[in-house]
């Protein structure tokens, strides 16, 4: 009821929900409530992050984001070791730790934490330009393998464990991507061939594959979390009946256990404890909001010429939270010999992340002019999508199209659809190819050159603008009727126009996906290339 209460205060104060969490636990510790089993906590926290790392997977819009994929994983997995290193000589040179303890600190602290962000942009409802809201979320959604694969190494070394760091490195990451990939598969062969949801079989058998996949992956050496956010996003990009039900289920779940892994984290800390390392932990966390990020971003994203005021908020985004506390947990719990109080010094870092940044970033976002309010972030259309029968398509307006220079009351599309946004490029260059595409990448959703505009009657429709058009979702139940051919460079249809296929009346081509994964709405003209991938509706 406490935790209740304290979702609905952050939402009228705008302070950060799980910052309340965490002040719950200390003040029930003050209080008199005694727990220390770190054993405990670390075995909580360990499946809390398995649940918030599987759920940010399996609710990342790949199609939306691929965009801003590069940018993300780069610091996700670079930007995490820039920033760990930083932190870490900071800590050895000028707070005096020893040196592989100062690393594993860096590396504790090095990710940035899936629930703080996502909690804060969707209570303060701020949706960002340029992209940068699936940037940030693939970002921190992303970034905690990494961050568990550096401090592997630094506790192998602080344990003077005999083994080969590269081949550590090599066997969490090839094992954590690998492992997602056919766990992915495999389940949704499953999926497709039981009717596990008339058995009541199906959430059961989804946690059951997140758990096995985990499991699988540490026997194995690989990188766990790696695996299970892989699973995610191959799980949540496939189309299967009630995938809604388990967008309800883990979107409950995921809250439940972001507020027992809080709860559970203030009610480990000591009051004395927290009040002695404020000094170590603001310095610490200074210095990372200051000098160790921003350095790291602005020299990664450098590569993809994204702006100044984005880099910033982008910096200023990365807030430290619970995937820190649980690593530091575990870190304690390694049986490493530390000399300095690992989680405290952590727990005071996140406090103090989630306070200042999480006040910062409303205010941040509206100085920098990265508001968009002509979009929401509550869903970047997922959420409208998951969980009821409306959807969403995108569709490009060619120049020789009816709709070109038109406003939206003179275009009559004749069916039960609404015009909900235009995606324009600022460059005004239009799109010539003669195919209607509906890939993630369109030249109006580039990185940093979108214009998004909530349309009304009055706008007029452009050559080269990507119109998202809304209306009921059709899914097709047993799937039986769709065919997906390769068309290789032997193949009999290969540089042939469909219209001269001479297809049999039943037979349709509904998509293509070329080899540069875009996705083609065909008709008659379009001309089929080697290496494509045809999706064929027959009905017999």
């Amino acid at each position: 009821m406490l935790a209740l209460l304290a979702i609905h205060i952050a939402q009228k104060s705008g302070i950060p929900s799980l910052l309340l969490f965490l002040a719950l636990g200390i003040a029930f510790k003050a209080a008199g409530m005694h727990f220390d089993d770190y054993q405990l906590a670390d075995t909580v926290a360990s499946l809390s992050l398995m649940v918030i790392i599987f759920y940010g997977g399996f609710t990342t819009n790949w199609n939306m984001a691929k965009a801003a994929a590069w940018p993300a994983i780069t610091l996700a997995s670079a930007g995490v070791v820039l920033t760990a290193a930083a932190t870490g000589f900071f800590a050895f040179y000028v707070l005096r730790f020893e040196l592989w303890e100062a690393l594993l600190l860096g590396s504790v602290v090095g990710s940035t934490d899936f629930a703080s962000v996502s909690s804060i942009l969707v209570s303060n409802n701020l949706n960002l330009k340029y992209n940068t809201v699936p940037l940030l979320e693939i970002e921190s959604g992303s970034n905690d393998p990494t961050a568990f694969t550096l401090i592997m190494v630094c506790l192998a070394i602080l344990l003077k464990q005999d083994i080969s760091i590269p081949l550590l490195v090599f066997e969490q990451v090839f094992f954590g991507i690998t492992l997602g990939f056919l766990m992915g598969w495999f389940c949704m062969a499953i999926i497709r061939r039981f009717h596990l949801a008339e058995d009541g079989l199906f959430i059961v058998f989804i946690a059951a594959a997140m758990f096995g996949t985990y499991a699988i992956c540490n026997v194995l050496g690989g990188n766990g979390y790696l695996a299970l956010y892989i699973l995610g996003i191959y799980l949540g990009n496939k189309e299967f009946i009630h995938k809604k039900n388990v967008i309800f289920f883990y979107d409950g779940m995921s809250n439940l256990v972001e507020i027992a892994l809080f709860f559970l984290l203030g009610l480990l800390s000591e009051p004395a404890k927290i009040v002695q390392f404020i000094p170590v932990g603001f310095l610490v966390m200074a210095f990372m909001l200051l000098i160790a990020r921003p350095v790291s971003i602005f020299a990664l994203l450098s590569v993809f010429k994204t702006r100044l005021n984005q880099n910033i908020l982008i910096s200023l985004a990365g807030i430290r939270g619970a995937a820190a506390i649980a690593f530091a947990i575990m870190a304690v719990n390694s049986g490493a010999p530390l000399a300095i109080d690992l989680f405290h010094i952590v727990f005071v870092i996140c406090l103090f992340s989630l306070f200042l940044q999480g006040f910062l970033m409303p205010w941040a976002t509206k100085v920098l002019d990265m508001y968009d309010p002509s979009d929401t972030v509550l869903n970047t259309f997922n959420y409208y999508q998951f969980k009821s029968p409306f959807k969403f398509i995108q569709l490009r307006v060619k120049p020789q199209s009816p709709w070109c220079n038109k406003t939206i009351t003179e275009i009559d599309p004749q069916a039960n659809m609404i015009f909900v946004k235009v995606l324009r490029d600022e460059s005004g260059a239009d799109d010539e190819s003669g195919e209607k595409t509906t890939s993630a990448e369109p030249a109006a959703e580039k990185l940093t050159d979108t214009v998004s505009i909530v349309p009304s009657g009055d706008t007029r429709i452009y050559a080269g603008d990507v119109l998202v058009v809304g209306g009921e979702g059709f899914f097709d139940h047993s799937g039986e009727e769709l065919e997906e051919i390769r068309v290789d460079s032997q193949h009999p249809w290969v540089s042939r126009q469909i219209k001269e296929l001479a297809l049999p009346a039943e037979q349709l081509i509904v998509m293509i996906q070329r080899a540069n994964h875009d996705l083609i709405i065909p008709d008659g003209n379009t001309r089929l290339k080697a290496d494509d991938r045809v999706v064929l509706l027959s009905q017999f």
